[in-house]
């Protein structure tokens, strides 16, 4: 289990790293973007596949994106830039691409059949995989922000 969590976050620091070199962040944030996306993504990786907790996908989202969130805003004044530059990179690996890409799959497939059956199957497929992916989305949003809220004088002291 340990190596799983190792190896999640090990990916997640990767994507974080490549999808903050887009942003054109200072050089001392890439650092700090890997640490936050590991950690953020690793603690999803345990509350998803613990076998005592067991938590879905939103919610584990959701407490991943709050402690992406508070570590970013921890870690800025240590690289000496807004949190949302360490944050916003180190939430893109958790992005849902797998419920948005079954969406507009269901979608296609259902303005192509003309089956009550297959319709409503496909409908049901759409409305499940569209609202999850929704919802992780709208969580990790809530999450990585209300940390900015809560710690309102150590978030604007990076930028000062």
């Amino acid at each position: 289990m340990m190596i799983n969590i190792l190896q999640d976050g090990f990916f997640a620091a990767v994507a974080a790293i490549g999808f903050a070199s887009i942003s054109n962040p200072p050089r001392r944030a890439y650092g700090y973007c890997a640490l936050i996306a590991a950690i953020g993504h690793s603690i999803r990786y345990v509350l998803m596949n613990n076998s005592l907790v067991e938590v879905h996908i939103i919610l584990a989202s959701t407490i991943a994106a709050f402690f992406i969130g508070v570590s970013a805003v921890w870690l800025a004044p240590k690289a000496k830039c807004p949190a949302e530059t360490c944050f916003f990179p180190a939430l893109l690996p958790m992005i849902p691409g797998m419920y948005a890409y079954r969406t507009i799959g269901a979608l296609l497939l259902c303005l192509y059949h003309n089956e009550e059956q297959l319709f409503s199957h496909y409908l049901y497929l759409l409305t499940y995989n569209g609202f999850t992916c929704l919802f992780i989305i709208l969580g990790m949003v809530i999450g990585a922000t209300l940390p900015i809220f809560i710690f309102k004088k150590v978030s604007f002291e990076a930028t000062r």
